[in-house]
């Protein structure tokens, strides 16, 4: 019968309570832990994570007397009744410094309901309660020193837990055991009113109805049977299935401690821990985490990971385990390599799980959201670098390390993935949302399996363009929510002069570019509400009377629909007007994530995801070349990148029409929504390099070049890009305005020497190409190198318009009326 069931666990499905109770006689450790270990890798893959923290004992006053208990104290044996906010915060402080991101709060169950001394203390501290004060103690850490509060304050009021979230995003109560039968005389729960199992349980349901992010567990050798163990098990596994808010479930292994009742108690063996954290694994399936103390269990962590457990808890460099005083913590380098030896990664989380990080407007409270939108990655797991896009900031050495780092051990289903990839296999979303959850081993592997496709399809050689940045105007009167570039009345904020260039000065910028070795001239910009699209066949008629050979690499999806809406033309003939003025390309921008989930977000006005696909399909029938690009790290997740990426590869797959795919990191810095709190602060280094190499791998077979842009990740970031599939470097553009006005500090222009420099530093071979990555002749290549300095730019200032003066604007193919002024 148990074969059967763990057959069934296998296949996907939860042991029935009854089915569960069976596993209480089955003795066979091994197999349940090969089981859970299965079912784990399907739920977390390679990865085990732990929380940076400090560890704040509030007070060790309690009303309870738990007989295997050091942390409660009796008032004659502590200094003060609670630690004051001031050491609090002292250690706070000290942790933050230390990178520690969670401040955990643990502490005696309501002490002045017992003590004299604890009534006086929060009496004259001006609090009415330990609740009380403890909010005010973890809303002075939150504010003063940015870590996450974790409260464990024991049971809850339903009013408690609304007054408490507001300054933690997550809590906890261990269960420790659901009999009744430990609360008897001469149980170690005897005559502690708050572990009656009902009473806990009643706050595990309270924090589910209150969407509170919780953690809870189970401890083990305190005289519970196994069958008590389960029962416990079932008991939170219940609540969870019907509120889904309890994050960890943790399995400790009681430790005989001096000076308590039990300090004669045998502890729990090794084989007791195993085969309860398997059993908890079976029982919760592979989506749970369960959590397993390490300072518990010394010299045995690799079995324990084996076990099914996929976290460690949290882990101080700073403070120690005051619950567990005589386990010292494990050093996280020790820590790492425990972990590593069982074959998988451990990375940081936050106190609040990657899931429900995720899900901020469901799980948290808002005053906290923008600070977790600011800590974390596209995930939930938190950032653990300084590295932005834009900001010329090193990139992470140990990312830099895992490119060229030989993989050992690599997620089997991963492995599956990557080489079906190669062999030219259509990937499907699933399969492509997991190569974006590749970290340590498995991060290596699609990193390397992305440069070995690349240099089987573009050799060794490094590709770039000289070009020049036009941007003709950044009026604009889309309210984009991630653009510092537009300006104007009808722009979501007025920072800087709107500009409209006049002929002269596009026509005296296309000629100096041509002078200085330029072959193509990129023209993009903001929406103005006086443009229609004879306004874009006059700018292309501007260029081409400057320089007739320029080639004119213009006109995002959104500008050719505005374009053609306004005449009242369907796309196909305009793409061919715009083609007989001159224009040679189209690029791929306005695809910000081609999900209308998410666009509805960041550009709710903007053309959706089918209208950017038609002006593309479009473009490519006509016999346009374009490229493709993606702009990400915002508020999206990896299934919107990987519904991105599919889009483009059908698309490509039926016109041919992409030259190049090209990452756009978002940059945080000045965009309208990160300075509201409503987004992330761009990429992380490893979601970067791996947006690259998944394209790469993902796009395998349609689109052959995957291009890096060192304005965004700067001249170091690329580097890196080159080995993870990356095969072109951009242009070297002159003129660099839209991710500058976002706060991008990488500059204006990277010159043909400065390319060469790069690609030559990572043993590739430099190729000056042209736009459709043709060869340039060797007298353009001669001009670029050792070009004038640029001339000033002149930005025309933007004409005042009429106000009686009423325009048709295009939105989402609906022409709206405004009342428009710019000045």
């Amino acid at each position: 019968m148990v074969d059967h069931l763990l057959e069934q666990a296998l296949a996907g499905y939860l042991p029935s309570d009854d089915e569960a109770r069976l596993l209480a006689g089955f003795e066979d450790t091994r197999a349940l832990a090969d089981v859970a270990a299965t079912l784990r890798d399907r739920g977390f893959h390679n990865v085990v994570t732990y929380s940076r923290k400090v560890f704040l004992p509030l007070t060790h006053l309690c009303r309870d007397v738990c007989h295997y208990c050091t942390f409660a104290q009796v008032p004659r044996k502590v200094q003060a009744p609670y630690m004051s906010i001031e050491e609090v915060l002292k250690v706070a402080s000290e942790g933050a410094k230390l990178g520690c991101k969670e401040a955990l709060f643990t502490l005696g169950e309501k002490p002045e309901l017992r003590y004299k001394a604890a009534r006086e203390a929060l009496a004259q501290m001006g609090y009415a309660s330990t609740v009380d004060y403890l909010f005010a103690a973890a809303k002075a850490v939150y504010e003063e020193t940015g870590l996450l509060p974790h409260l464990n304050p024991g049971n809850l009021t339903a009013d408690e837990l609304a007054k408490l979230k507001s300054v933690s995003p997550s809590m906890g109560i261990m269960l420790e055991s659901a009999s009744d039968r430990l609360t008897q005389k001469g149980m170690p729960h005897y005559g502690s009113p708050d572990k009656v199992p009902a009473v806990r349980l009643e706050t595990l349901r309270q924090a589910g109805i209150a969407r509170v992010p919780f953690t809870t567990g189970i401890l083990i050798g305190i005289g519970e049977t196994r069958l008590e163990r389960i029962d416990s098990l079932l008991q939170i596994r219940a609540i969870h299935q019907e509120f889904g808010h309890i994050q960890e479930i943790i399995v400790q292994n009681f430790r005989a401690k001096p000076d308590t009742k039990m300090v004669n108690a045998p502890e729990p063996d090794l084989n007791e821990l195993l085969w309860t954290i398997a059993v908890a694994r079976i029982i919760f399936g592979e989506s749970m985490s369960i959590q397993a103390p390490p300072n518990l269990s010394p010299g045995v962590l690799p079995q324990i990971v084996h076990a099914g457990i996929n976290d460690w808890g949290g882990v101080s460099p700073l403070t120690p385990d005051f619950v567990n005083p005589e386990a010292p913590w494990p050093h996280l380098d020790e820590l790492a390599r425990e972990t590593a030896t069982a074959g998988k990664f451990l990375t940081e989380r936050l106190t609040i799980y990657p899931a429900y990080a995720s899900d901020l407007d469901r799980w948290v409270h808002p005053d906290l959201h923008e600070s977790i939108l600011n800590r974390i990655d596209a995930e939930g797991f938190p950032r653990i670098d300084n590295w932005s896009p834009g900001d010329p900031v090193e990139p992470p050495k140990d990312v830099l390390d895992l490119v060229i780092h030989e993989p050992r051990h690599v997620s089997a289903d991963l492995q599956s993935t990557l080489d079906r990839a190669a062999t030219g296999e259509v990937l499907n979303e699933k399969e492509v949302v997991r190569l974006f959850a590749a970290r340590g081993d498995d991060f290596s592997a699609v990193v390397r399996a992305a440069d070995a496709l690349r240099s089987k399809v573009n050799g060794e050689t490094v590709s770039y363009a000289v070009n020049r940045n036009i941007n003709y105007t950044n009026i604009c009167y889309f309210k984009c929510q991630f653009c510092a570039f537009s300006k104007g009345k009808l722009s979501e904020n007025l920072r800087g002069r709107p500009y409209d260039l006049a002929p002269d000065e596009i026509a005296r910028r296309v000629a100096e570019a041509w002078d200085r070795g330029a072959t193509e001239v990129c023209m993009q910009g903001g929406i103005h509400p006086e443009y229609t699209g004879d306004t874009y066949v006059e700018i292309l008629h501007t260029v081409k009377q400057a320089v007739p050979a320029m080639h004119i690499h213009a006109f995002s999806p959104l500008e050719v629909w505005q374009g053609a809406a306004t005449l009242g033309m369907p796309l196909a003939p305009y793409l061919e007007r715009l083609k007989a003025a001159g224009l040679g390309t189209l690029p791929g921008t306005a695809a910000e994530i081609l999900d209308d989930e998410v666009r509805a977000i960041i550009c709710a006005d903007k053309i959706n995801t089918a209208q950017w696909l038609e002006v593309m399909e479009t473009a490519h029938q006509v016999g346009f070349k374009t490229t493709a690009t993606i702009m990400y790290g915002h508020v999206e997740k990896p299934v919107h990148w990987a519904r991105h990426l599919i889009r483009v590869r059908d698309l490509q797959a039926r016109t041919g029409g992409f030259t190049e795919f090209v990452p756009l990191p978002f940059v945080h810095m000045e965009a309208p929504m990160y300075l509201k709190g409503k987004a992330r602060r761009g990429p992380t280094f490893r979601e970067a390099l791996l947006m690259h190499s998944v394209a790469r791998i993902v796009l395998h077979g349609h689109i052959h070049n995957i291009q890096a842009s060192w304005v965004k990740m700067g001249h170091a970031g690329v580097l890196a890009c080159l080995n993870a599939g990356c095969n072109d470097l951009g242009g070297t553009l002159m003129n660099e305005s839209i991710s500058r006005a976002a706060g991008t500090l990488h500059g204006q222009e990277t010159s043909p020497e400065e390319m060469t420099r790069i690609i030559k530093s990572a043993n590739r071979v430099p190729r000056q190409r042209s736009t459709t990555y043709g060869d340039v002749s060797r007298d353009v290549h001669r001009r670029s190198f050792n070009a004038a300095e640029l001339s000033p730019i002149i930005n025309t200032p933007a004409k005042k318009y009429e106000r009686k003066r009423e325009k048709g604007l295009v939105k989402n193919n609906l022409i709206q009326t405004l009342d428009v002024s710019a000045g």
